[in-house]
């Protein structure tokens, strides 16, 4: 994921460097499913978290799990606003995941406002130091459909930069009234500093995915499997057949019928 590279391992290690910084850090990650969102994000909290996911200072949200019933929003609120700012007085440094962004309740998510903006203290507590990871689908499909065009017309996928992409995915994600971010003031008042797309993955990359899961399992990397693996997953557009329509979800999977 090249974008990626560019924008989140650059801007983690520059608000990590700052021992003094005026906000905490928000990326907005947004892609298809099996880009490697989840994966990036536990990687970072890997590296960043003694105990990485299971850390008391890592917080996890998803809107099935933990926000299911759109007519509890404001106890969810309440709870939520609560949830941060204790953890917040715990540990300045924590992190905050927030999953599945397009399937969360429009309005829930501005009730962590004014822990994101660039003030000192708010509600009694120094947060300038955390970390919030939004995860989304949400732009899933312009990004494939933008990278496909580009493809078109002559331009890599490893070329594609973020200028080429930010309009599309500003649109399907910031002004989608089934969005978590919909006229959400996180947006109106540009408080994530970094959008980052994740791109398609050609067959080549799905091959990797194969064989680190393979490594990882402790099994064989036989090359059959690696081929057989690869082709097994749908590809887009039907003709070419250039990006995996699921990205590397269901490589796992698919392994179990080899071994």
């Amino acid at each position: 994921q090249p974008l990626v590279r560019q924008q989140v391992m650059k801007g983690v290690r520059e608000f990590l460097e700052n021992q003094n910084p005026a906000k905490p850090l928000v990326m907005s990650f947004h892609g298809s499913t099996g880009t490697g969102k989840t994966y990036v994000s536990s990687m970072l909290i890997h590296y960043l978290f003694r105990g990485g996911l299971q850390s008391p200072y890592v917080h996890h949200f998803s809107p099935i799990v933990h926000f299911p019933h759109a007519e509890d929003i404001e106890q969810y609120k309440e709870s939520l606003k609560r949830w941060i700012q204790g953890n917040l007085t715990n540990c300045g440094r924590s992190a905050f995941l927030f999953d599945e962004m397009d399937k969360m309740h429009p309005g829930l998510i501005d009730v962590i406002l004014p822990f994101l903006g660039p003030s000192w203290v708010v509600y009694g507590t120094n947060y300038r130091k955390a970390i919030f990871i939004f995860i989304s689908n949400a732009g899933g499909e312009q990004i494939n459909k933008v990278t496909l065009a580009l493809w078109h017309a002559r331009k890599d996928r490893e070329e594609i930069s973020l200028e080429d992409l930010e309009p599309a995915v500003s649109k399907a994600v910031f002004e989608n009234p089934q969005s978590g971010f919909w006229k959400s003031g996180i947006i109106n008042e540009q408080l994530i500093d970094f959008v980052v797309p994740f791109l398609p993955l050609k067959q080549y990359h799905v091959k990797q995915c194969v064989l680190s899961e393979l490594v990882q399992q402790g099994l064989e990397a036989r090359p059959d499997v690696i081929q057989e693996v690869s082709d097994s997953i749908p590809y887009f557009p039907e003709e070419e057949k250039l990006f995996s329509s699921t990205g590397c979800k269901t490589v796992a999977s698919r392994i179990s019928f080899y071994f």
